[in-house]
């Protein structure tokens, strides 16, 4: 029998300029006390503007400083603030993961959960997902939810004011969601939320793509002078929103595994997002692709500025190069969505034959 098709996304989504200001307005509807789970940069970012939403207001609110890593004593230390003050809504103020830690102390505790995001690196905000680490900092489990978060609330002009890298590597990122679902649908693999991939989630990780290509390049510019565009939005709604629910309803495939493979080795550098947009590359090395697919996303990323050869994400040996292959096609990796199945060999033949591609690629460009 095949899989009920399934559909999942936020309850309520709102972005804009200013969207802070209207903090209280669009979100007091869920409760009086609140806890914010904030990241040192979201807190300076967004703090002054989340107490002017409230005005005059006797809602109960209190802000936490996360320790950087959603582990499980993290998760504990704010799962007894919920309960000793009494709190009806935990809000996320920062990255992946402050994200992380506070939908888990929400789940655990059975409140409402509301995301902040700061950054618009990854596509975290909206999935139905934690990574959750042990006190070492190792690895401890995915944590799926029975229902996304209930409400995501991205201000753009913070957007536009943190970092460019992190919203290249945000494109980077949801540059997979497509090619990802794409191959998953090939194969009639399930959604990452386990169930049969809709015809909207394909939609969606298709509208993700094409925003990219058509407004990628003036969102870059947007950001890199700190002011809000209608093409920084459109950006910021493909990366948080489009690619996370669109991820969500379809599944992941090489790109994510790559990058899985890649943090097996410990000590990385490079972003998230910047591994799986070369991911992609290798994807589509691995699926035959035409020629003109294949360079058409290699002038997407050369356009942004995210990587096309090896060397920008790091420097690997051969025997790393191996080690990412074994582990990029370990059991349960989403790379065995890809038709055909994939081996530790022909991916590292095809991580060869990309970086190759795109060295080409680069000395053409230096030469032109």
């Amino acid at each position: 029998m095949k899989r009920l098709r399934m559909m999942r996304a936020p309850l309520k989504y709102v972005q804009g300029k200013g969207a802070l200001l209207q903090f209280h307005k669009e979100m007091e509807y869920m409760g009086k006390r609140w806890l914010f789970v904030c990241s040192n940069s979201g807190y300076k970012s967004c703090h002054d503007d989340l107490e002017k939403s409230f005005d005059s207001k006797d809602d109960y609110r209190r802000y936490e400083i996360f320790g950087g890593l959603s582990s499980v004593s993290e998760i504990k230390k704010m799962q007894n603030i919920v309960e000793s003050d009494k709190i009806d809504v935990v809000v996320a103020v920062g990255g992946g993961s402050a994200v992380d830690a506070a939908k888990a102390t929400a789940y655990y505790t059975g409140k409402s959960i509301v995301i902040i995001p700061t950054v618009a690196a990854t596509d975290a905000p909206c999935t139905g997902l934690s990574v959750i680490y042990n006190d070492d900092g190792s690895f401890n489990q995915y944590l799926f939810y029975p229902h996304n978060p209930d409400a995501i609330l991205v201000d753009s002009d913070v957007i536009a004011k943190a970092p460019v890298k992190f919203l290249i590597a945000g494109m980077g990122d949801a540059l997979g969601t497509y090619f990802e679902g794409r191959a998953s649908l090939r194969t009639e693999s399930p959604s990452l939320e386990g169930g049969g991939i809709t015809r909207a989630g394909m939609a969606i990780a298709k509208a993700c793509y094409d925003t990219l290509r058509s407004y990628g390049k003036a969102a870059v510019t947007a950001c890199e002078n700190n002011v809000v565009t209608p093409a920084l939005d459109a950006v910021i709604e493909a990366v948080v929103y489009m690619s996370g629910v669109g991820a969500d309803n379809v599944d992941c495939a090489a790109p994510h595994s790559f990058y899985n493979g890649v943090t097996s080795l410990g000590g990385h550098e490079a972003y998230h997002g910047n591994c799986v947009a070369f991911g992609t590359l290798i994807q589509l090395s691995l699926e035959c692709a035409d020629k003109s697919e294949f360079e058409d996303i290699q002038d997407f990323c050369l356009e942004i500025g995210l990587p096309i050869t090896l060397s920008e994400l790091g420097n690997f040996t051969d025997e790393d190069l191996h080690t990412i292959s074994k582990n990029a096609c370990a059991k349960g990796e989403t790379i065995h969505n890809l038709a055909g199945d994939v081996t530790p060999d022909e991916l590292y033949c095809a991580i060869i034959a990309t970086d190759a591609l795109g060295r080409k690629r680069l000395n053409k460009e230096n030469r032109a």
